[in-house]
């Protein structure tokens, strides 16, 4: 039976790096590192070429649906020629198509290297992959690069200018993620790929021995990969090799998508989920994402209010500086570092972790209600509930923390919640009203530039959240 595909909503309590991705990318023009696949007519719309190397590879199209420019919201999708209906198949991509570090052509000595190529990512192998057939004329994927994105006009915030991320980015969680992404990049390219294309200089010619190109590529696979889901019984196992799936990774995303990719043995099947009127474009999901998630790895951010999986984080540390503030000699002081402490044992909070906040639930509800309460309990409780080791009292009711149960919270709880929002709304370089201004002004908004647009659409989105959060804890 097909296991559909779908990435897990993020409710960890630390934010994503470069180490995950499925979907697709908003697009300009093909990047080309060598020329044409042979046999290949080098004038040939590159649409065209697509289409006709799907059926030579016997990728089926439903006659229902083309890939085109036109009537899509960024580079090239999918758009329905007919109306289509759910469960209908909109197209099937045999697993002998699908580019990964098994089906290249340089699958066997990846796979002999494979422990020389272990990385933090674990994208290492498919980076090499792509490097080299990007280089090779009559790679069988070539027209299926066609279709590329031009890799030195990605929008990633990686690509962007330090000051301008900053400034644009500020608060939202977005440039410390690149920061991290930046240093792994950097790090895994000179101490693994550099030394093995070098090792392999018929393999890998000098012109694709690049920082740059690599960091594009690693942008790509973020933005264009995808991952197969393990079975149930398999969730114990190393997640599987991420893979570059043509026509999959043609469909934009929409948290209110109608199309889903199902796994099968033997081919991929994008399939209809709602109807799909004709006329309209055919949109996959990413996964459950917040805007500052797609924009750091897809290069955009769904508009307010479209995207009904926006989330903002609350950083650890910032409660625990919130409850600081309450405390008035160092014996309190060092009294809340004990709890905290207690609480890092209990894995409920790191120092780089985050509480998730989305508009209808606390994505961290177990952690956020943990930390509330040991950090608002009288110091007699906190000591039975250390002697127990963090299994204490039943909870109660009204101690449940999902967003229409804030206002019920114990005073305390809700006093050191506002505080800790207050504290996060500070490190913007903007507030909410300002925001509401640019966003009314349809005339100043579409004066604003592409990434002052998508930057604007991350700031408000999180501190819209924010801010009920203030009025809940009022």
């Amino acid at each position: 039976m097909a296991t559909q595909a779908k990435r897990r909503r993020s409710t960890s309590s630390t934010r994503a790096s470069a180490s995950s991705g499925a979907g697709r990318l908003r697009g300009a023009r093909s990047f080309q590192v060598a020329g044409p696949v042979r046999g290949s007519d080098p004038d040939l719309d590159p649409v065209a070429g697509f289409l006709s190397w799907c059926r030579q590879v016997g990728l089926e199209l439903s006659p229902k649906v083309t890939v085109s420019r036109q009537g899509t919201v960024a580079g090239y999708g999918m758009v329905a020629l007919e109306s289509v209906q759910p469960g209908e198949l909109l197209f099937a991509v045999p697993r002998a198509a699908l580019l990964s570090q098994h089906t290249c052509s340089i699958g066997g000595l990846l796979e002999r290297e494979r422990g020389a190529l272990q990385s933090q990512s674990g994208w290492v192998p498919l980076l090499l992959a792509l490097l080299h057939e990007l280089q090779t004329p009559a790679s069988l994927w070539s027209p299926y690069f066609a279709l590329w994105p031009e890799l030195g006009r990605l929008e990633h915030p990686m690509f962007w200018p330090e000051e301008e991320r900053r400034q644009l980015l500020q608060g939202t969680g977005v440039p410390e993620a690149v920061e991290k992404d930046l240093a792994n990049i950097s790090s895994e390219y000179y101490s693994i790929v550099l030394p093995f294309m070098e090792a392999h200089p018929d393999l890998f010619s000098p012109r694709v021995r690049s920082l740059d190109l690599y960091r594009q590529l690693v942008a790509l696979v973020m933005a264009y990969s995808f991952q197969e889901p393990l079975e149930e019984e398999d969730d114990e196992k190393e997640p599987n090799s991420p893979l570059m799936v043509p026509a999959a990774d043609i469909l934009n995303h929409l948290a209110n998508h109608n199309a889903n990719l199902e796994y099968s043995p033997n081919c991929l099947r994008m399939v209809a989920t709602q109807p799909i009127p004709k006329g309209h474009e055919i949109f996959n999901t990413y996964g459950q994402m917040a805007n500052w998630q797609l924009i750091h790895m897809y290069g955009f951010a769904e508009p307010y209010p479209d995207n009904t999986d926006d989330t903002a984080d609350i950083q650890m540390v910032t409660v625990r500086e919130a409850a600081l503030q309450g405390t008035k000699v160092e014996a309190e002081r060092l009294l809340l570092l004990e709890r905290w402490d207690f609480l890092c044992k209990l894995e409920m909070v790191g120092e780089e972790g985050a509480f998730v906040i989305g508009r209808e639930e606390v994505l961290t509800e177990e952690e956020l209600t943990t930390t509330l309460k040991v950090l608002c309990m009288s110091a007699e409780e906190f000591r039975e509930f250390k002697d127990q080791d963090g299994w204490g009292d039943n909870e109660r009711e009204e101690d449940s923390l999902t967003i229409k149960n804030i206002p019920k919270l114990k005073a305390s709880w809700r006093q050191l919640l506002r505080d800790s929002v207050l504290l996060t709304l500070q490190t913007y370089a903007t507030d909410l009203k300002s925001e509401q201004d640019l966003l009314s002004n349809k005339e100043v908004y579409t004066k604003l530039s592409w990434r002052e647009q998508q930057a604007l659409q991350v700031r408000f989105g999180q501190k819209m959240i924010l801010n009920q959060l203030l009025e809940l804890t009022s």
